[in-house]
C-alpha cells in the first residue's frame, strides 16, 4: 500500500515538469513556420533584431538581478563565444537558412541537435560517448543529405540545399552553445546566460533596425504580431519552461524531448503554410529519425 502511495506521489511529481517540457517543444517546433512568416515581409536581420529586442524588454524588470556582477576573465572566455554563438550566429544562419528552404525540412534538420550535442561532450566535457552514438550521427547526418539532395526549388524553398546546409550549421552552433552552458551552469543561472544572450543578440542584429528604417515594407504590421509571438514567447517562454522541467527531472530525459520539435515543425507547416515533404524527403526524414533512435537507445 505505502509503495503504491509512493509512485503514484513519483508520477505526480514528475507531470509539472513533463509538461513545462511539452510547452517548450510546443512553442520552439512553431517558430520554425512563425519565422517562415515573418521572412516573407521582414529582411532576416530586421526580424531578428525585432525578436531578440522584444525579448529584452521583456527581460528589462528583473535586469538589475540577472546581470553576471561577479564574472572574472575566465568567465568572459567562455560567455563570449556563447553569446557569439547563440543568439548571433545561430539565428543568423537560421533565419536565412528558412529563407531557402521551407519551415518543415529546416524543422527535420534540427533532430540531429540531440546527437550533435552527445559527440560533441566525449571531446569537450570528457564525457563517455558509445559507438552507437557516433552510428546515430552518421545516419542522422546520412539522412540530412539525402533530405538537402531530394529537395528541388519551389516557392517555399528557392533554394533547399543552400537553406538546409545553412540549418545544418544552425545546429552545429546551437551544440556547441550547449555545451558551453554545461560548463557556465555551475557559476551562473540559467536566466542570467538567457538575459546575456538577448541583450548581445539585440546588439549584433543591430542592422536589422537601420534597414527598416530605411525601407519599412508593405507587410510590417502583418508581420509584427509574428515577431512579437517569436521574442517573448520562443525566445524567453520556451527557454524558462525547459528549465523548469530540467531542474526537476534527469537532463537526459529532458533532452530526449527535442526530438519531438521536428514533428510540431513539420506539423505546424502543413497545418499554416501548406508545406508538404515528398514521398522521397519523408524516406529521408525517416532516415533522420532511425539516427536520433538509434542514439537515444543508447543506455
Amino acid at each position: 500500500m505505502l509503495r503504491a502511495i509512493t509512485l503514484s506521489r513519483g508520477a505526480d511529481s514528475e507531470a509539472p515538469p513533463t509538461l513545462a517540457i511539452l510547452g517548450a517543444v510546443l512553442l520552439w517546433g512553431s517558430s520554425f513556420p512563425a519565422m517562415k512568416a515573418a521572412l516573407q515581409y521582414l529582411d532576416p536581420w530586421t526580424v531578428m533584431w525585432m525578436r531578440l529586442t522584444f525579448g529584452s524588454i521583456a527581460l528589462l524588470p528583473a535586469l538589475n538581478k540577472l546581470m553576471p556582477r561577479k564574472a572574472t576573465r575566465a568567465d568572459w572566455k567562455l560567455l563570449a563565444p556563447l553569446a557569439l554563438l547563440q543568439p548571433c550566429l545561430y539565428f543568423l544562419l537560421e533565419s536565412y537558412a528558412l529563407k531557402y528552404t521551407t519551415s518543415a525540412q529546416a524543422g527535420i534538420i534540427a533532430a540531429t541537435l540531440p546527437i550533435m550535442v552527445a559527440v560533441g561532450a566525449r571531446f569537450f566535457l570528457a564525457e563517455t560517448t558509445t559507438l552507437r552514438a557516433y552510428a546515430g550521427l552518421l545516419v542522422s547526418v546520412l539522412g540530412v543529405v539525402w533530405l538537402t539532395l531530394a529537395g528541388s526549388p519551389s516557392v517555399n524553398a528557392p533554394h533547399p540545399v543552400l537553406g538546409n546546409i545553412l540549418e545544418f550549421g544552425a545546429m552545429a552552433c546551437a551544440s556547441g552553445y550547449m555545451l558551453l552552458v554545461k560548463r557556465l551552469s555551475d557559476r551562473f543561472g540559467p536566466w542570467t546566460l538567457t538575459a546575456l544572450q538577448t541583450m548581445v543578440g539585440a546588439v549584433f542584429f543591430l542592422p536589422g533596425l537601420w534597414r527598416l528604417m530605411a525601407d519599412v515594407p508593405i507587410g510590417f504590421t502583418a508581420a509584427l504580431p509574428v515577431v512579437i509571438y517569436l521574442g517573448t514567447f520562443v525566445t524567453l517562454g520556451a527557454f524558462g519552461l525547459y528549465n523548469i522541467g530540467i531542474s526537476r527531472i534527469p537532463a537526459s530525459r529532458a533532452s530526449a524531448f527535442i526530438n519531438l520539435v521536428p514533428v510540431v515543425a513539420v506539423f505546424f507547416a502543413w497545418a499554416f503554410l501548406d508545406e508538404t515533404l515528398s514521398p522521397v524527403q519523408g524516406l529521408a526524414a525517416m532516415c533522420i529519425f532511425l539516427g536520433v533512435w538509434i542514439t537515444q537507445r543508447n543506455g
